[in-house]
């Protein structure tokens, strides 16, 4: 394992979870891009899941927590194996299309969590519906998020590995 790439992915992940607590547009956070950095670049794969989540848990904390969060961390998880598909094919299209779907993702599982959990909306097939086209308007902004985020966390890990030789994966020798 390569402690100094490890510790660069952390402190990107870190300073990435950190933007949550800045004032922003509604939805438009890093979750999903970080989720899939995280698979991406992680090489072990129990870290790829738990490190991302740890600093989702703890910027969370100060956030607040509520009741569709089981719904978050599952498009979390979800996300983060979209990442595993990355690792080795990490170029523009790829992220472009995993940013997409990951966003994707997170508007369906996120507001069916709304639907189930809330009292806003009959819980019938039409109240789905309504939850869903009510969401709407936020979608724009966590699409944009996820896709901002995920060019800057690709892109600059991207750079610095062809910039310094020691963040990248050593390749085993059989």
């Amino acid at each position: 394992m390569n402690n100094s790439r490890v510790l660069i992915l952390l402190i990107i992940v870190v300073l990435a979870a950190a933007t949550r607590l800045l004032p922003h547009p509604p939805n438009f956070t890093p979750i999903a891009a970080i989720a899939l950095f995280g698979g991406s670049y992680f090489a072990d794969k129990r870290m790829a899941f738990v490190l991302p989540l740890l600093v989702m848990i703890i910027s969370d904390f100060f956030l607040g927590f509520h009741g569709t969060m089981t719904f978050v961390y599952l498009c979390f998880a979800l996300t983060v194996y979209m990442g595993f598909g990355l690792r080795g094919k990490v170029s523009p299209l790829p992220v472009l299309g995993s940013a997409i779907g990951a966003s994707v993702l997170f508007f369906i599982v996120t507001n069916f969590g709304v639907w189930l959990t809330g009292s806003w909306y009959p819980k019938t097939f039409e109240g789905l519906l309504m939850c869903y086209t009510a969401a709407i308007p936020f979608f724009h902004n966590t699409l944009a998020g996820t896709l901002v985020y995920s060019a800057v966390l690709f892109t600059g890990f991207e750079f610095m590995q062809r910039r310094y030789t020691s963040l990248r994966l050593q390749k085993v020798k059989a």
